[in-house]
């Protein structure tokens, strides 16, 4: 599969424009019901990314948020991950202590379904966040073409507050990857792919890249459950895994990457 223009989502800061249609923006206390776990992540002041809790003290995101332009992995006292931030008001925050990116991930290696594939990265916080304030997430198993999920993320336009976008779908699966026909941009790196289990809204995929296909929007993630455990033994075992590679776009940057391939699962 062919895009014309797909681009990895980490983003340098900007002034805010008009949000995208079809969002929710979660303005009040009472919208972040649910999503409190779901943060922006500083990066060196000048970038962010978007993350979500999935233990008190560990952030998942994605793997290109945490290289530098020269592909060096950023400092983690330079990162700060800002709980259910909007406008300026936060739920709980916490500077890093620890990064592990998955070693499979090849940062420069370019927009191909290995690195799409092991897109992610955890971030051990230095001040663990209370369950009681932002209950973290759990994981769901790989979905299917055809089933529905939902995004919440920051993004170019709408960094100021999260915005959530309730529904949208998965248009392909397979081989570790999923396709997504959700409304994703710069900023929305690392953003959490929701399905809902039980009542409860659990993390299926996170948001690697996106682009335009035919004039429509398309969104890549992977399959997290043994990304995730080999990055949580990676933690356990006190190493800070994989040679720094990649670079973390900026604005302006998106279109370098414009004609990559996806290999279509």
């Amino acid at each position: 599969m062919k895009l014309r223009v797909i681009y990895m989502l980490a983003f340098a800061l900007l002034p805010q424009v008009v949000a995208a249609s079809g969002l929710v923006r979660l303005t009040d206390r009472d919208d972040l019901f649910g999503w409190e776990a779901v943060g922006r992540i500083e990066i060196g002041g000048d970038g962010y990314c978007t993350g979500a809790l999935i233990a008190p003290d560990t952030v998942l995101t994605a793997a290109h948020c945490v290289y530098d332009e020269q592909g060096a992995m950023i400092e983690p006292d330079d990162l700060i991950f800002r709980a259910g931030l909007r406008d300026g008001v936060f739920i709980s925050q916490s500077r890093v202590a620890q990064i592990a990116a998955h070693t499979d991930y090849a940062p420069l290696g370019g927009l191909d379904a290995n690195n799409l594939r092991h897109d992610a990265a955890l971030l051990v916080l230095k001040k663990a966040i209370p369950s009681a304030v932002a209950s973290p997430f759990v994981l769901a198993a790989p979905r299917r073409p055809g089933q529905r999920v939902s995004v919440v993320s920051y993004g170019k336009g709408r960094d100021a507050a999260l915005s959530w976008q309730r529904d949208c779908g998965v248009t392909a699966a397979g081989q570790g990857l999923m396709a997504f026909d959700c409304n994703v941009t710069f900023g929305s790196s690392g953003a959490p792919v929701f399905t809902r289990e039980a009542g409860r809204a659990r993390i299926v995929s996170l948001i690697s890249a996106g682009g335009k296909q035919d004039g429509a929007t398309v969104a890549y993630g992977m399959d997290l459950p043994d990304v995730v455990d080999r990055l949580k033994r990676d933690l356990r075992a006190s190493v800070q895994t994989g040679p720094a590679r990649i670079k973390r776009i900026k604005v302006g940057q998106g279109g370098g990457a414009s004609g990559a391939k996806f290999a279509k699962p």
